[in-house]
């Protein structure tokens, strides 16, 4: 029996022979080892029609029978194989590259990547071409980013690659990857305590003496790093801690140093661990001095050997001895006690001297400390100062460094060097001026426009105190007064937001807004408002000139303007000590008109008919009051009959009608018009109030009986038309609106058009259509042979003028109320 593996590796092998052979035309003959039989391949071109080639496989006992054409396989000459890969590789790291054969040129082969682990740690497949063989490709094998090999729990992949050329077979191989134990850096081993180590050392050891060893055995490829630069200790490449180039200070008691050490592979892991470096004293005391820099002041007329001054050091078999200044030489020092003493009777002079103190049994172990001496004169006069006071005036912009004043002093036994100048005064001066000798100079900006320096009112208040040296001390005192002027520095700076909204109904005089501007300069509320163009019919505002608020002076109407755009002009003024000094800055004010709903007067009822019997002539008799109103904010209503009054029998009086009887001895009907106005200025708007009033006399008397022909003529009918204001949707609406219609439209046409269709007894529908078409025709037959009639108590809308003849149709239409 064959094996599976050697059977495919043996028909693979036959198949590609025979591929080769069919496309050169040639004569391929298999080797005896092979067991094939040799055919001659070009039989396959000119043989019989049905095209049949055999190929025998020796030991196997198969035989392949490709029916019409050879079939044409796929090959992966590289695999099987077995890659090692190190378990510390860094994601997207290539494992390996793969040949991938096909038997004809044609586009990139198909090769997928299959694991017989579950989860494996390898990207898909990528294939790219042979430049110089269009038939052969590689297929790319990488790691998959953020994978983690760990030899210890997966140590082989076993990987299926599966190819399949375009028309050709599939193949399938197998490549195994190992994966072995890498160096990779591993914190939980490195560092057996996360806490940090402690290293404790004495102060006297010798500079880079190594005090500690990161890693006992460090890892090829390590880097190693402090975190803490403010450290005097030195970490070498090597992983060794090393202490400070000058070694450590004895003097200080015990020291402590905190390192943060970080250690780094060559793949950028890094663990980090803390080290604390503990500096114990020394057992033997080293040589300090407790004061190292020391100032003494004497009186000239001292003589030889005389005591000036004694130095103290701490330390073991301390000696002493002057290392400056060589010449002159004016002192001397004692080698055991420190005291130091004159040579000879000083004068007026400065000495400076550098006193060594060293072990005299480690001359190593030494400490230095300086010594000033001073040796002042005697002088009993004060000294005199040009000039003796000082007043100034100076600008919040002087820069500090800038010198005041330079006072010019003298004294009759000393130089200009024993002369001392002291600044006296409140803390606020001598935090703004400070002395340089004998100059006087501004130490920090002096700001004008702060409240701090208008508390101290602007002035700084001192004394200079100058002093000679010597026994005893005189001195002088300069008084100094400075006065801190103001500088217009800033542009005034427009509010961040100046858009007002107001209606457009605002009487005249109404507040619009404020215009709040400010000014970094002292005082910082001396602003001035302007309105660029003033107050006109195109920007009806005004503008107050120290408050900014903005007030109506004119009319406002949405309609013509939906909105202003001022211009404000702010203007800094007292911010100088020059007044032509000011500066200035527009500004953009948006006013926008709140537009007020119209509403027109509304009466209850619109319509009212009433009856009334005449009184007395010459009387005055009130028939009802009309109960209108209008919109909060409007003015009084006012009525006005329009119609209906030919012969002046009514009046209104505010909103009652009132009848004047006349000598009328029959029943007559009038029919009055009332307008109701309302609102003010340009925007009036009015209703119509329709009033049937039937005027009955007192006593009617019975005419005799005569025939008269009476010939009524056809009036046309008056119609009173009334037009109120409509809304008007915004453009969206309209769209919105339209759409909807379009698509009810449209879903009602396809309703009915279903219906027809599905509808098999068409005849039905029109008959119903007809009848109810002539039930409508015979309604409107009868409705046209019995005009409507009304009760004598009921008003139907029908009136006449009894004077004129006229007709008059009152229709009242539901929520636009208009009259036809």
């Amino acid at each position: 029996m064959c094996s599976g593996h050697s059977r495919v590796s043996s028909g693979v092998l036959s198949i590609s022979r025979m591929l080769l052979g069919f496309l050169l035309g040639i004569t391929v003959a298999y080797p005896d080892t092979s067991g094939v039989s040799s055919e001659h391949l070009t039989e396959g071109i000119l043989g019989p029609p049905q095209g049949i080639a055999r190929a025998h496989l020796a030991g196997c006992g198969d035989t392949l029978l490709f029916a019409g054409t050879f079939v044409r396989a796929t090959v992966l000459p590289d695999l099987p194989r077995v890659v090692t890969l190190s378990e510390d590789t860094v994601p997207g790291t290539r494992v390996t590259e793969v040949t991938v054969s096909c038997s004809n040129s044609s586009s990139s082969p198909n090769v997928t990547l299959d694991s017989i682990e579950h989860e494996h740690p390898f990207n898909s497949i990528a294939i790219s071409s042979d430049p110089t063989d269009a038939t052969m490709f590689w297929a790319e094998v990488t790691l998959r980013a953020g994978a983690e090999l760990d030899a210890r729990r997966v140590n082989q992949y076993t990987l299926i690659l599966r190819a399949a050329c375009p028309g050709e077979d599939e193949v399938e191989e197998r490549l195994f990857v190992r994966v072995t134990a890498g160096h990779m850096l591993r914190c939980e081993t490195l560092f057996a305590s996360t806490e940090g180590d402690v290293v404790q050392v004495l102060a006297n050891v010798a500079p880079r003496t190594p005090l500690y060893v990161v890693l006992p055995q460090p890892l090829g490829g390590l880097t190693f790093r402090l975190r803490n630069r403010n450290t005097p200790l030195t970490l070498t490449r090597q992983g060794l801690v090393l202490a400070p180039d000058n070694g450590f200070d004895p003097s200080k008691d015990t020291q402590t140093f905190l390192l943060d050490i970080e250690v780094m592979d060559r793949h950028g892991h890094n663990c980090s661990r803390a080290l604390r470096v503990e500096v114990l004293p020394s057992r033997r005391p080293c040589v300090t001095f407790p004061e190292p820099h020391r100032a003494v002041t004497v009186t000239e007329g001292i003589g030889p050997g005389e005591v000036v001054t004694q130095v103290h050091a701490r330390g073991d078999n301390v000696r002493y001895a002057i290392l400056a200044p060589v010449a002159p030489v004016l002192f001397a020092i004692d080698e055991v006690t420190g005291e130091i003493r004159s040579i000879r009777r000083l004068q007026a002079i400065r000495a400076h001297l550098l006193i060594q103190a060293y072990n005299a049994l480690h001359p190593h172990d030494h400490a230095t400390a300086t010594v000033n001496v001073t040796v002042q004169g005697t002088d009993r006069l004060a000294p005199r100062c040009v000039p003796a006071i000082f007043v100034s005036q100076v600008p919040e912009t002087m820069s500090p460094g800038s010198t005041l004043v330079t006072l010019r002093c003298t004294s009759s036994t000393s130089t200009d060097g024993c002369l001392h100048y002291v600044l006296e005064g409140p803390p606020s001066s001598l935090s703004h001026f400070c002395m340089e000798g004998p100059q006087l100079k501004v130490n920090t900006t002096l700001d004008y426009d702060s409240e701090a320096m208008a508390a101290l009112g602007f002035q700084f208040t001192a004394t200079i105190v100058v002093t000679v040296g010597g026994q005893p001390r005189q001195s002088t005192r300069v008084p100094v007064l400075v006065t801190v002027t103001p500088v217009n520095e800033f542009r005034p700076v427009c509010p961040s937001s100046a858009t007002f909204t107001v209606p457009e109904t605002a009487a005249f005089g109404s507040l619009v807004g404020r215009v709040a501007g400010t000014d970094r300069d002292y005082p910082q509320e001396s602003l001035e408002y302007s309105l660029e163009g003033g107050p006109g019919p195109a920007q009806p505002f005004s503008i107050d000139r120290h408050t900014g608020e903005i007030r109506v002076v004119g009319p406002l109407d949405s309609q013509q303007h939906k909105s202003y755009r001022l211009v404000v002009r702010l203007t800094d003024t007292h911010n100088d000590l020059d007044p032509r000094k000011r500066q200035s800055r527009l500004c953009d004010v948006s006013v926008r008109l709140q537009a007020v709903p119209d509403q027109l007067p509304e009466c209850i009822p619109e319509v009212q008919e009433l009856r009334i019997t005449a009184g007395s002539p010459g009387s005055r008799q009130p028939v009802t009051r009309l109960l209108c109103h209008g919109s909060p904010d409007s003015a009084l209503l006012t009525y006005t009959i329009v119609g209906g009054n030919e012969d002046g029998c009514f009046r209104l009086e505010g909103n009652t009608l009132v009848y004047l009887p006349g000598d009328r001895a029959e029943p007559q009907p009038f029919v009055l018009l009332v307008e109701v106005w309302g609102g003010s200025g340009g925007r009036r708007r009015s209703s119509l109030v329709a009033l049937v009033v039937h005027v009955t006399p007192r006593s009617t008397p019975v005419p005799a009986s005569t025939t008269t022909q009476r010939t009524t003529l056809q009036k046309e009918p008056l119609v009173v038309l009334q037009t109120e204001a409509v809304w008007h949707p915004p453009a969206w609406f309209v769209a919105v609106l339209t759409l909807s219609g379009v698509l009810l439209l449209a879903t009602l046409g396809c309703t009915a058009r279903k219906l027809l269709c599905s509808n098999r007894a068409p005849g039905k529908l029109f008959l119903a259509k007809s009848s109810w078409d002539a039930m409508e025709h015979g309604r409107n037959k009868e409705e046209r042979g019995h005009p409507h009639a009304s009760s004598p108590g009921q008003f139907d809308g029908h009136a006449q003028d009894p004077r004129t003849g006229r007709d008059y149709l009152f229709n009242s239409v539901t929520g636009a109320r208009r009259w036809i």
